[in-house]
């Protein structure tokens, strides 16, 4: 496995991508965060406090559904800017008025603490990470032992008909290649993570217009390749494009309109208890040796 960042995107570009803000969540990330906290229903582990990354973006509707899932458990909301993580906590408050407000459990606009959540929640970001494998180490600190991370991205299938166009037209390629789910599996592996389940799953959208594909791909990310065109394009450019699209995607099964597919990864992982590698000088953080006393006791010895 390669400890590189992955070599098709600038990590300039996925910083300004990154701290960019926004005010509603696509469509699409709502879409696939509903499926992921479908999958909710079969973990037992009811965590005391979980951590939502970058709900605003990731999905403002899947955040009340998981506040909702989890009422009596502490949230830490973990955005770019403040006012984005104060928008998804008060997306979720109760009036002031309710009974319910004062027994809500309390939700922070911080990074969680290492070792403090037993659940972080992380949909459609890391295949925008310009350094995956640091995110996912940070992702690990934050968790405590023996909770889980549930994430999900976009696959190397993604977008394929406009990857298509482009080469048919000559242009530099319209986005940076996405990450395989067995790649994913091993930087959890390496990052420390336990049983790693990927799976994966396609979905074909398809639209009414040129502009309509363009608007929905606009809200989902932006063109992280370092070998994008460098340039700003014009209108006469935006013109061709609309024409490429209306002519090379267009289905006669689906009455003319243009599809796009979509491969969507889902991934899942738990946070095993420390081991201790024996040395001649072994070193183990307090915290750990805390978790090992801990689980020594909960197992009788």
């Amino acid at each position: 496995m390669t400890t590189q960042l992955p070599p098709t995107i600038d990590p300039v570009a996925a910083a300004h991508w990154a701290q960019r803000r926004t005010a509603t969540s696509p469509w699409l990330h709502e879409e696939v965060a509903r499926r992921m906290e479908d999958r909710l229903q079969w973990i037992k582990l009811q965590p005391q406090a979980w951590a939502h990354w970058e709900p605003v973006r990731g999905g403002q509707e899947a955040h009340a559904k998981l506040t909702a899932r989890y009422p009596n458990s502490e949230c830490y909301v973990v955005e770019a800017h403040a006012e984005q993580a104060q928008a998804a906590i008060q997306s979720v408050a109760k009036p002031w008025w309710s009974p319910g407000r004062w027994s809500a459990a309390a939700q922070h606009a911080q990074l969680p603490p290492d070792g403090s959540v037993q659940m972080l929640w992380a949909n459609m970001l890391l295949h925008s990470a310009a350094d995956p494998q640091a995110l996912i180490a940070q992702w690990y600190r934050a968790l405590a032992v023996d909770g889980f991370l549930m994430f999900s991205c976009l696959g190397p299938d993604t977008v394929q008909e406009l990857r298509g166009v482009y080469q048919a037209q000559g242009w530099p390629v319209p986005g940076h290649q996405f990450t395989d789910m067995h790649d994913w599996g091993d930087m959890l592996v390496h990052a420390g993570f336990a049983e790693p389940v990927m799976d994966m799953e396609r979905i074909r959208l398809t639209y009414e217009s040129p502009a309509r594909l363009l608007q929905d791909l606009r809200e989902v990310g932006r063109n992280l390749h370092p070998q994008r065109f460098a340039g700003l394009r014009g209108r006469q450019w935006r013109a061709r494009l609309e024409q490429a699209l209306a002519t090379q995607l267009a289905d006669a099964a689906e009455n003319g309109r243009l599809p796009l597919t979509f491969e969507l990864i889902y991934g899942h992982a738990l946070k095993p208890q420390p081991k201790l590698r024996v040395s001649a000088h072994s070193a183990v953080s307090l915290r750990d040796m805390r978790d090992m006393l801990q689980r020594g006791k909960q197992g009788g010895v």
